[in-house]
């Protein structure tokens, strides 16, 4: 079963072909960081060949060329065993219904699936980082001075900022009297109203006092 801790989760991210597998785009690179109690104790990144030729904007939007995927194994394979590094784990992404679909439709192809459930930073950053211009993974980077080297649309770059993201919204729940949420409270909290928050976290502090 996964663990039901908000610290033990793995984050992932995928550059795609476009913005839909149900009109033929296909993943070309996932990258994902698993962390267990806080700690960063495993990564995962591939590249991985969709079977065509990717668009110019692509290669340019994420650096990922046509030559890098010539020589990279087929998404079947490098999906296989992503599979076996998410069993047991529940899934965080930036944006989460967009990585939902691409991992769904690229397992579905060879009839596997995770036991984990998602949830989504970027909704999650908008309860509780509402001061932020946008809510972006670039923006909220610069906005919390969150480390980075400064590489965007990569998987795996992607993935380490959405990690610490995912901690420092972890420690400031914690700082607020909110101390080790569970994951299906994150998920909650991705779905309250900003005005509703002070009144779910009054609850929940509450809940912890007795």
């Amino acid at each position: 079963m996964p663990s039901t801790s908000a610290n033990t989760v793995v984050v992932l991210d995928f550059e795609t072909t476009g913005l839909s597998p149900n009109m033929g785009d296909r993943a070309i690179e996932i990258g994902a960081v698993k962390l267990v109690d806080g700690e960063v104790v495993d990564t995962f990144q591939e590249l991985m060949n969709p079977g065509f030729r990717v668009s110019s904007f692509i290669e340019g939007y994420t650096g990922i060329t046509n030559n890098m995927l010539r020589t990279a194994s087929g998404c079947e394979g490098v999906m296989s065993r992503f599979a076996e590094f998410i069993a047991g784990f529940n899934l965080v992404a930036h944006n989460a219904s967009f990585d939902k679909r691409f991992l769904d439709a690229e397992l579905a192809r060879f009839h596997a699936g995770y036991s984990g459930q998602f949830t989504c930073s970027m909704l999650i950053a908008r309860r509780l980082i509402q001061d932020s211009p946008t809510h972006k993974l670039g923006d909220l980077v610069h906005f919390k001075g969150i480390a980075n080297d400064g590489v965007f649309h990569r998987a795996l770059a992607d993935a380490e900022m959405t990690a610490r993201l995912w901690l420092l919204m972890l420690d400031e729940l914690d700082q607020q009297g909110i101390a080790n949420p569970t994951f299906a409270m994150m998920q909650t909290i991705s779905r309250t109203s900003k005005q509703a928050l002070p009144a779910f976290f009054n609850k929940q502090r509450s809940k912890a006092s007795l």
